[in-house]
């Protein structure tokens, strides 16, 4: 693997209050024998695959915003899309995790999911996992345009995030910035905000696509997990987004990855360019940022990710 993993700080099942346990075991119907903490990720929280009394399985995933007061907010969004999304998820067959149920104690959110019996990708990528994964993908657009549930547009989302380029031309922090950078810094903060427009469309997108939000069963099928960010827009724009972390961990250049996926072929030269300068500028600027609370490790993949993003960026100014 080139770059670094995506590690957060996992928390025990048996570290979970009695009362948030005692709820969780009422929503999984039966009380928790077995919980296995799962890799993978960067939720300061609770990971676990639970096996109950009555033979049941489970997926949960807790946090307490004691821990970190942003992740909370984030389970109960995803909880909110899943839940809506559920009658679409069981009358297509959707690669999708079912919610089964969520609670919500405060300080703490947590989610009951389907039990997925899979493994992560493997790292460096595979060709033959690749390939699987970009099936999903353009399998999920497909069936998610137009988008089946409300959400908002990727503009809508991502409209404070996305400013990495112009934060950067009006702050300090662009003394810290590669070479490359401080030296085009006004073009790509001019280019910017170019991305909301080159970005829309009506297509239900994840938009945080990478091999620890993925899971590969021995039957063939990849689900995708962790559904927070849902949001509208053009299809290629999952791919894109999905680019930098897989070129970071030993998979094809952002180009061969456009062409292996109909979405990504059709894609204008012009929209992948401003979606990329957007990208590029957020890892950029979120680097240079301290780390937010329980997750020591993000701000390490976020550079890695930022620096694949401006090589690209730059073959396209």
């Amino acid at each position: 693997m080139n770059g670094p993993a995506a590690e957060g700080v996992r928390v025990a099942w048996e570290s979970v209050p009695a009362a948030v346990r005692a709820a969780i075991e009422e929503v999984c119907g039966a009380p928790v024998a077995e919980a296995r903490t799962q890799p993978g990720g960067f939720s300061p929280g609770v990971a676990a695959r639970l096996r109950c009394a009555d033979g049941t399985r489970s997926f949960v995933k807790a946090v307490s915003a004691e821990a970190n007061p942003q992740s909370p907010r984030l389970h109960r969004r995803e909880g909110q899309n899943l839940a809506a999304l559920d009658p679409v998820i069981v009358a297509r067959q959707l690669p999708v995790p079912r919610l089964r149920g969520m609670v919500d104690l405060d300080p703490w959110v947590a989610l009951v999911l389907d039990d997925v019996d899979g493994r992560p990708p493997g790292l460096p990528w595979r060709a033959g996992d690749l390939q699987q994964v970009l099936a999903a993908l353009d399998r999920l657009a497909g069936a998610l345009t137009p988008a089946p549930i409300t959400v908002r547009s990727i503009a809508e989302m991502y409209a404070r995030a996305f400013t990495g380029w112009r934060a950067l031309a009006g702050s300090a922090g662009k003394d810290r910035l590669d070479p490359w950078s401080r030296a085009h810094l006004d073009e790509l903060a001019a280019l910017e905000p170019a991305w909301a427009v080159h970005s829309a469309g009506d297509t239900l997108l994840h938009t945080d696509v990478r091999a620890d939000n993925l899971l590969l069963t021995a039957d063939g099928e990849v689900v995708v997990v962790d559904w927070p960010h849902a949001c509208r827009g053009s299809a290629f724009v999952e791919l894109v987004l999905f680019a930098p972390s897989v070129a970071m961990q030993g998979g094809p250049q952002l180009a061969d990855l456009l062409a292996m996926s109909p979405a990504g072929r059709r894609a204008p030269r012009q929209d992948v360019a401003a979606v990329l300068c957007a990208l590029a500028g957020y890892f950029t600027h979120q680097a240079l940022q301290p780390p937010p609370p329980g997750l020591p490790t993000v701000r390490a993949f976020q550079a890695a990710q930022g620096e694949v993003a401006r090589r690209w960026l730059a073959g396209f100014l």
